[in-house]
């Protein structure tokens, strides 16, 4: 197995594992633990959407909608992108219209995989079994802030592939996986304390959301592997 860690969604053209290879969106803070909680509160699926545009739409086809820019809910949606909130409702049989500043964009940019998984701290064990389950090449793109890396992900990345390399004898094959890697080495002890002075945990607490930002760097909270295909994610019951 080899893994590559991609920053940015911007890198993600680039990278060099391109053909039968699984690819893991990532957007710790908070999209893809956000929707790990919708599932584990029983959502039954995510439609993924780059913009607003299409979620009247969606509304009228009987989904709850989804939505948050730059940290806040937008407008009327029923929820936003706090995990917390969505583990205060029971959501079994809720179909959610979900978009998000990076995480859905990060998603859809990754749709080209062969298979197409979701990741945070929150899933990080069942993910990674899945994973090795599954034996092949992985690309994590991680979703960054606008474009820029960001720390949280990153940190994320280094611990899925620690796992991976415990698990299977995985190599890393760029710079980005093995930086990574050596981050989540250091940080491993207490992850959130390593990331307390990250711009956008900053941001968040700004914006009243310092529960999710604390809720987000623990790992299992939410064991469930969502899985992205023909533009629904759902898991396996």
């Amino acid at each position: 197995m080899k893994i590559e860690v991609i920053l940015s969604p911007l890198l993600y053209a680039g990278r060099t594992l391109t053909t039968h290879h699984t690819t893991v969106a990532v957007d710790v803070l908070r999209a893809t633990t956000a929707i790990c909680a919708a599932f584990e509160a029983g959502a039954e699926t995510i439609v993924p959407l780059d913009s607003l545009e299409p979620l009247p739409r969606y509304r009228q086809l009987g989904f709850a909608l989804a939505a948050e820019r730059n940290g806040s809910k937008v407008g009327d949606a029923e929820y936003g992108n706090s995990p917390t909130e969505y583990l205060r409702h029971d959501l079994k049989g809720y179909k959610l219209a979900y978009s998000t500043t990076n995480g859905t964009v990060t998603l859809l940019a990754a749709a080209d995989a062969d298979t197409t998984y979701t990741g945070a701290f929150a899933n990080l064990s069942a993910l990674a079994d899945r994973l090795a389950s599954d034996g092949n090449d992985i690309v994590v793109l991680c979703s960054g802030w606008k474009g820029e890396p960001c720390l949280e992900d990153t940190l994320f990345a280094g611990a899925l592939t620690q796992r991976l390399v415990d698990k299977t004898e995985a190599e890393t094959v760029n710079d980005a996986a093995s930086m990574a890697l050596t981050l989540w080495q250091q940080a491993c002890a207490d992850p959130y304390a390593f990331c307390s002075h990250a711009t956008h945990i900053a941001r968040l607490r700004k914006l009243g959301a310092g529960a999710d930002v604390e809720f987000a760097f623990r790992l299992d909270t939410c064991p469930v592997v969502p899985r992205f295909a023909d533009g629904v994610l759902r898991i396996d019951r």
